[in-house]
């Protein structure tokens, strides 16, 4: 019932947009002498462009509609963008985006893949493995998302399409500031809130000075709730103290708190804008960004409604600095840019991994589980609790140069191209706890660490690019480009358990879980063989840690006299061609071919193969229709062949592998429509998207997707959707506008976002267990008074309280027992105040 009701919400809109539009077309002329406020201005072909003339399938979000909507963050502005969709835990900063329903699921490991879509603050990229960079949304210019292959202009990571965060730049002509004043209240949760506020100042007529400043609190909805756990020979796995069978229980009252998962964020940005003359021009800026969240931002449907059993510490901090330069010129009549940047990005977590032990306890319950089958015991041989805690920390580094040319726009024949450098590090750690875990059965030199990860990764990539416009006839454009790119990626380091070093390493029990494979059994010793085949020989030595804080190494070649990173690179050609007729002012129709990359890579474990690179052949016919004055009509339809698709599991003891799939078809469409005049202002957004594979997806790779010989079987048969990307998703806003007196005005607003369901796994019997993200609509309101210098707004978002779900995990490859469901944001009132000096 609820589901249908907004299903009819977003029909009425979307009714009403039409009905509306039709009669408004016929305006008076007063009327058409009117500004057409739908004209923005972009720069996704490193052009300043109008919108309407940019061949390429592009939605961009102006900074009107950015504050009409009250976005600012990821998840605000990925729910008015159709073709973009992500999966994460739901906390700030671990998103993983994706785009045309090139969506394979489970990235976001430190460890795997590059992602397919690109992201960048102005010029500069600032794309991360592991999570997206959360920039706050506030004195932006706009946001564009570019879809399709965008790997001729943005290089490696824009396989599958490209965001481009575009902020105001400081101006010398004006004197100017503003704040933004909100106070919120979640429905299920606690009060939220936010300050905002931006100022520029000439410092003289070619020097100015742009600085931003924002701090906003997320209230909590989700409830740490009164628990246990039990773990065999205890009956009842969900037991409170004390135990009756001799085994270990526990309970979760020392963190139960209502409305824990809470975010705090806190940052500025500063840019100063210097004009050295008329055609010079150097814009340096630095922002900062600080997150700090609590709690768990998926719930426990076992449990209920917005609730969980955890029973450790739950919290991230995110802290990140981007220092970029950029230098704008003309040498003649030729466009000169440079973009430097450099990024610096730290993140510490404590996380709740119980599910693991609870998991793994009953699934050796035939052996007495895990105090029958493991060794979880301290340093005198009792049992103890087998839960663990993951104390993690990434510490990211991205430094990025483009240099790059542009000929005369106004040129028949014109040209774009330059060079790019890039190169990103992140020093990895990742810490599974179990407290009081004896040194004998710990990872070496670490008692109480069950499992380490502790890892140094190098990506590098160099390329030249350049795109060719020529036009044919006044009418006819074609276009081409391409891009020659080179890669360079390694990794070194420890992962895995310890070893008992008595005996020259080889006595019993090897570590907590009985492991005599992986973690320090794998590492290197001074002679350069692995320690495994030589534990128990006299004098045996294992070879110094590459990264500091690690036993020794396991993820490396040995070299003769050390170890060196394990390494995957290539090089290649992405190209890209576009034909575009305008006949005329108001019309322009594309065609348009391309390929995107992304770059293969290295697994961790020594007997899964590294997987190679994966490629996007993207076809599209596309238009952009402006009917009548402030009434436009964009859209492309597009057929994306995705040859041999990267994915991540959690493999053999919840370790991540990496593997190149079988190939995948992706047919869809994208709908863009808006109308500006007078007092109305309309917009919808749709996107209509049908991926499937084309080939099976064995259990074992096999090159023939046969899935046929000793232990392999279909995973996934051909015909098998892609995940996380629904079928259907749309967004459309309608705000009307009255002036009520000389200088105010009043305004009411309904935005209403519709998606459907999709699967949350590639592999059909994981994406059986974890369930599949059913579909959703939400109703936004806004009513508000605007002043000359003040405006005032009371505004509610999910208005229904729908419990949308945009993401579904599991803790651990085997806790099938509780799939999380990550819920988009209850129902929330508020008021905002703005004030313009």
């Amino acid at each position: 019932m609820r589901i249908t009701t907004r299903r009819a919400t977003f029909a009425a809109l979307l009714t009403s947009t039409a009905l509306i539009a039709s009669p408004a077309l016929a305006q008076d002329a007063a009327a058409e002498d009117e500004a057409d406020s739908t004209e923005i201005v972009v720069t996704a072909q490193k052009r300043s462009e109008s919108l309407q003339n940019v061949p390429i399938s592009i939605q961009a979000i102006g900074t009107q509609k950015l504050e009409q909507l009250n976005i600012s963050n990821f998840s605000g502005y990925a729910q008015q963008l159709p073709s973009v969709s992500f999966q994460g835990t739901g906390t700030p900063g671990v998103n993983v985006i994706y785009m045309r329903g090139v969506a394979s699921g489970g990235d976001g490991n430190h460890s795997g893949s590059l992602p397919s879509v690109g992201v960048y603050l102005d010029e500069q990229p600032v794309t991360t493995i592991g999570g997206n960079l959360d920039v706050y949304v506030y004195d932006i210019a706009r946001i564009e998302s570019l879809s399709g292959p965008q790997g001729t202009l943005y290089g490696a990571s824009s396989q599958a399409g490209t965001i481009r965060i575009i902020t105001n730049k400081p101006d010398p002509s004006k004197v100017e500031g503003g704040a933004d004043f909100e106070v919120n209240s979640v429905a299920h949760g606690k009060i939220g809130g936010k300050l905002e506020f931006f100022a520029n100042a000439p410092i003289n007529n070619k020097m100015a000075i742009r600085v931003v400043g924002y701090y906003k609190r997320d209230a909590g909805y989700i409830d740490n709730v009164p628990g246990c756990r039990a773990f065999l020979p205890e009956t009842n796995p969900l037991g409170c103290p004390p135990a009756t069978n001799g085994g270990i229980r526990m309970n979760n009252a020392a963190f139960v708190e209502a409305d824990y998962n809470e975010a705090e964020t806190i940052g500025g940005r500063a840019a100063l804008g210097i004009e050295l003359d008329d055609n010079w021009t150097i814009t340096p800026a630095v922002m900062y960004q600080s997150t700090s969240s609590r709690g768990s931002f998926a719930y426990d449907p076992s449990v209920g409604d917005l609730e969980v059993q955890h029973f450790f510490p739950e919290y991230r901090k995110d802290h990140f600095t981007q220092a970029a330069l950029t230098i704008e010129g003309k040498i003649g009549n030729w466009d000169i840019t440079y973009a430097g940047a450099y990024l610096d990005r730290k993140t510490a977590s404590s996380s709740d991994y119980t599910d693991y032990a609870e998991a793994y306890d009953s699934l050796y319950s035939s052996y007495g589980g895990l105090a029958g089958y493991f060794y979880f015991t301290d340093s005198l041989g009792n049992t103890i609790n087998p839960s663990q805690k993951v104390i993690g920390s990434d510490h990211f580094k991205k430094a990025s140069q483009e240099l790059r040319i542009a000929s005369p726009s106004d040129a028949r024949i014109r040209l774009v191209a330059g060079l790019f450098w890039q190169r990103q590090t992140n020093d990895i750690h990742q810490d599974y706890q179990v407290a009081n875990l004896g040194p004998l059965v710990s990872v070496n030199g670490l008692p109480g660490t069950l499992w380490l990860t502790e890892q140094y990764r190098v990506d590098k990539d160099y390329a030249a690019f350049g795109e060719l416009s020529f036009d044919l006839t006044d009418q006819l454009t074609f276009t081409a480009g391409g891009r020659y790119f080179k890669y360079d990626n390694t990794l070194v380091g420890f992962f895995g358990f310890g070893r008992n070093p008595n005996g020259n390493y080889s006595a019993t029990p090897y570590n907590a879980a009985g492991s005599s494979r992986t973690g320090v059994a794998g590492c290197f010793t001074t002679t350069g063989s692995r320690l495994r085949p030589v534990a128990g020989t006299p004098g045996v030595t294992l070879a110094p840690p590459v990264v500091a804080g690690s036993p020794c190494t396991n993820l490396g070649v040995w070299n003769g006299s050390g170890v060196d990173p394990v390494r995957a690179k290539d090089d290649g050609f992405t190209w890209r061609a576009n034909l575009n007729y305008k006949p005329n002012s108001d019309l322009l129709l594309y065609a348009t071919a391309s390929k995107g990359f992304r770059p293969g890579g290295i697994n961790r474990r020594a007997d899964v193969a590294p997987y190679a690179p994966d490629f996007l052949y993207n076809y599209e016919l596309g238009w952009k229709a402006t009917l009548a004055p402030g009434f436009r009509i964009n859209g492309a339809i597009y057929q994306q062949d995705w040859k041999k698709f990267q994915f991540s599991f959690l493999g053999a003891n919840s370790f991540t592998e990496i593997h190149n799939g079988p190939d995948a078809r992706i047919r869809g469409i994208d709908l863009s429509m808006a109308y500006n005049r007078g007092p109305l202002s309309l917009q919808v957004d749709a996107a209509y998207t049908d991926a499937k594979m084309t080939k099976n997806l064995c259990a074992i790779d096999d090159p023939t997707y046969a899935c046929t010989g000793p232990g392999n079987s279909i995973s996934s048969p051909a015909g098998t959707r892609l995940p996380i990307t629904p079928k259907f998703k749309a967004a459309a806003t309608m705000r009307y506008t009255a002036e009520v007196g000389a200088t105010t005005k009043a305004y009411g607003q309904v935005n209403a976002s519709y998606q459907s369901s999709a699967p949350s796994e590639v592999r059909a019997g994981p994406a059986a267990i974890i369930g599949e993200l059913p579909e959703f609509a939400t109703v936004n309101l806004a009513f508000g008074m605007e002043w000359e210098k003040f405006n005032l707004e009371l505004f509610a978002s999910n208005v229904f309280d729908e419990r949308g779900q945009v993401s579904r995990f599991l803790q651990c490859g085997q806790c099938g027992q509780r799939p999380y469901v990550v819920p988009i944001m209850p129902r929330t009132i508020g008021v905002r105040l703005g004030v313009d000096f």
